[in-house]
């Protein structure tokens, strides 16, 4: 069977009289069958999924702000190895049944299980033992900045790696962002504001997040994005299972059980590994790669703001202009034409588990 393909904007349609039937794909819209008569429900449906695409990508986006807050009350009680591993176990049960009532599950090629062991290994292993580490030592907002850094460094190593060409607005806004990190985490007489030991493991995530693109670049056109998650979520469970045993089970087992405890784990899991991944995602395949990934330069605001609400942080007016200087640099860094792969895999990193 043959699809038309038809944009709202050129108000053509393919008659017959047959039932409309119709596809999203960045954007356009593909008619299998259409009628005159139909044309005002299907533009009515356009704004329709126009509010549930925005709504579900911003929704998303509070999701992935959160998390850094529900890490910080998480780690009240618990240690950041027993965080990440129980919100790994309990994304791979909610990612699973997922994937098994969509009928998701995909057939994985024998020369990508490498590529997939070494993505896993980037994140949310090595990438996890930064972040979760790192946050312990600093606020949530310090590190949702931070980490926001990502795209930037993954620009650099798609530049050095891939050869991908760069435009000036590129290279300006990298060097933003590096001047707005200054900014963020300097004090005037030049000593740094923030712990030291907290920014290194923040940094390894950073770092761990860059080589996770790049290997991700790879897998992206053959696999969903959500079927991918998946999987590396379930080897990152079991490269950290015998870590939890040795250092953190005696504990854990000691830990008095109470369901409040868990509660910032479990919403870790549900929303910001799950919930969110799988509203960006659907966002994706409405407006594309492009134009959802702008709305993640938002991330550390969200946290930020909640923070400042929940947990009593505060920042300095320095420290709210190098926020500013990070994120426009960020814009910048993305702006005018990355190559679709790179995109793709870039959606993922930092977010996925």
């Amino acid at each position: 069977m043959q699809y038309h393909n038809s944009c709202f904007t050129s108000q053509r349609l393919w008659r017959t009289n047959k039932k409309i039937k119709y596809f999203h794909c960045d954007n356009i819209i593909r008619y299998k069958f259409a009628t005159p008569k139909k044309y005002k429900k299907i533009r009515g449906l356009k704004l329709s999924n126009k509010v549930k695409t925005y709504g579900a990508v911003v929704l998303s986006m509070i999701f992935w702000s959160f998390s850094f807050i529900w890490f910080k009350a998480a780690n009240k009680t618990f240690s950041p190895l027993t965080i990440v591993f129980i919100r790994l176990f309990f994304s791979v049960i909610l990612l699973s049944t997922f994937l098994f009532f969509t009928k998701g599950f995909m057939k994985i090629r024998k020369g990508d299980k490498k590529l997939f062991l070494m993505m896993a290994t980037f994140e949310p292993f090595f990438y996890f033992l930064g972040e979760s580490f790192g946050l312990t030592y600093v606020s949530a907002t310090v590190g949702s900045v931070l980490i926001s850094t990502i795209p930037v460094f993954a620009t650099l190593g798609a530049w050095l790696i891939f050869k991908e060409r760069l435009k000036v607005i590129n290279y300006t806004g990298i060097i933003l962002s590096f001047i707005g990190v200054l900014v963020f985490i300097l004090n005037k007489d030049g000593s740094i504001s923030f712990n030291i030991k907290g920014l290194g493991f923040l940094m390894l995530a950073v770092i761990s997040a860059v080589g996770y693109n790049l290997t991700l670049s790879r897998l992206v056109g053959s696999y969903s994005p959500v079927y991918i998650v998946s999987v590396q979520n379930i080897i990152g469970a079991v490269l950290f299972l015998p870590i939890f045993l040795i250092f953190n089970f005696s504990d854990f087992i000691n830990t008095p059980f109470n369901l409040k405890m868990f509660l910032p784990i479990i919403e870790l899991a549900a929303f910001a590994s799950c919930g969110a991944f799988i509203l960006f995602a659907y966002s994706v395949g409405n407006i594309g790669i492009t134009k959802a990934n702008v709305f993640t330069n938002c991330i550390p605001v969200f946290t930020a703001f909640f923070s400042f609400l929940l947990l009593g942080d505060k920042l300095s007016v320095q420290n709210i202009i190098g926020m500013a200087i990070v994120i426009t640099g960020l814009f910048l860094s993305q702006m005018n034409g990355r190559k679709k792969i790179v995109d793709d895999a870039l959606a993922l990193t930092g977010k996925t588990a």
